[in-house]
């Protein structure tokens, strides 16, 4: 009988934590560069995570700011939210941001986040490092928000959230076109989307942003598409599409 699922192999083992509460803009672009996310002051980076019942294979995800264009599936959703207000100012989220997040974490049925300061800590603009809300509002009322790490050359998306009755505006998509947009305009170098999985997960759709790099924890960063051998569709997973 066997007790626990097979480890993949060929795949390099790596899980690591770190504290620390105040780091430079150029140890953060290095950081990043290394596969290290965060929440708050608590850093972390793995290769393998457990999820619906089965071992996954993580790598980190970076795109180029200056090779990005916007795929026509990307264009369709800022055309489809030309009616909104956006807004990029200090991390600073309020009741507001708070009830939104509540509303929006209902669409999880596992790891269901408990509250915004799992992923923000209690003081997001400053520990460890500059961070941005960007505030979506329609007629004045908040409809997503994300949260956006900026280091000197670089940023790294946090995390976003939305209103579910505003699903067909792909707001998840939104908010990672605006901070694009944004990081562009600062004149930085890379944006930092998080993690995905080889396995299908819901996450994928973070692997269809054109021109996406990944990084196998060894080697250098490369181009992630099609024709990766190891990066392909797990028919038998489910498909069941989520928010970053």
């Amino acid at each position: 009988m066997e007790i626990f699922e097979p480890l993949p192999e060929n795949w390099p083992l790596l899980s690591e934590r770190a504290e620390l509460e105040a780091v430079q803009g150029e140890v953060m672009d290095r950081l990043w560069k290394e596969g290290w996310r965060h929440f708050g002051a608590q850093f972390f980076r793995y290769s393998l995570m457990w999820q619906e019942e089965r071992w996954k294979r993580v790598f980190p995800l970076r795109l180029s700011l200056a090779a990005w264009k916007m795929s026509k599936s990307q264009r369709r959703t800022w055309r489809r939210n030309e009616d909104v207000e956006v807004q990029v100012e200090p991390a600073q989220p309020g009741g507001e941001e708070r009830d939104l997040f509540h509303r929006h974490k209902e669409r999880f049925r596992d790891n269901v986040p408990e509250n915004l300061e799992v992923f923000l800590g209690e003081q997001p603009n400053g520990i460890p490092c500059e961070c941005r809300q960007v505030s979506v509002r329609l007629e004045g009322r908040l409809i997503a928000a994300s949260y956006l790490d900026v280091g000197k050359r670089s940023c790294s998306s946090i995390y976003a959230f939305f209103d579910l009755e505003e699903s067909r505006r792909r707001l998840g998509v939104f908010t990672m076109l605006a901070e694009l947009a944004y990081a562009r305009e600062r004149g930085l170098d890379f944006y930092y989307s998080g993690y995905a999985t080889v396995e299908q997960s819901p996450y994928d759709y973070k692997k269809e942003v054109r021109g996406i790099e990944w990084w196998p924890w060894r080697g250098g960063w490369d181009v992630l598409s099609e024709s990766s051998a190891t990066v392909v569709p797990d028919e038998e997973a489910n498909e069941e599409q989520g928010g970053r």
